[in-house]
């Protein structure tokens, strides 16, 4: 799947978010962005834009994006948080707002 700029600042923004609030930074979550910088075709310089932009920037690129980006997003956000084997309470429940900031229908996402 093919992200503009946009989405991929929103995308790594939404990311780095997940791999943050539990305040640990593990290898495995390292090694996961590693490889999401490959899938989507970015470098480091693009995780310290995302960085830069406000929460509130990051929620209008991913309203904007199509349902299929938007289930790709809630995919990589739930892999993202599973790559240390922990799926914490704080990391459940940013996922569940930036989805539903986002409007991701959430009975969607089973199909």
């Amino acid at each position: 799947m093919d992200f503009n700029l946009a989405e991929k600042l929103a995308i790594v923004k939404a990311v780095d978010e997940v791999i943050l609030v539990d305040g640990r930074v593990k290898q495995e979550e390292v090694e996961f962005l590693s490889q999401l910088m490959t899938i989507l075709k970015f470098d480091r310089a693009l995780v310290e834009e995302a960085r830069a932009i406000t929460a509130k920037e990051c929620m209008m690129i991913l309203k904007g994006m199509s349902s299929k980006k938007k289930q790709a997003l809630a995919v990589l956000l739930n892999e993202m948080a599973n790559a240390d084997g922990e799926f914490s309470k704080d990391e459940y429940r940013l996922i569940f707002n930036i989805l539903l900031e986002a409007g991701i229908d959430m009975d969607s996402l089973d199909n």
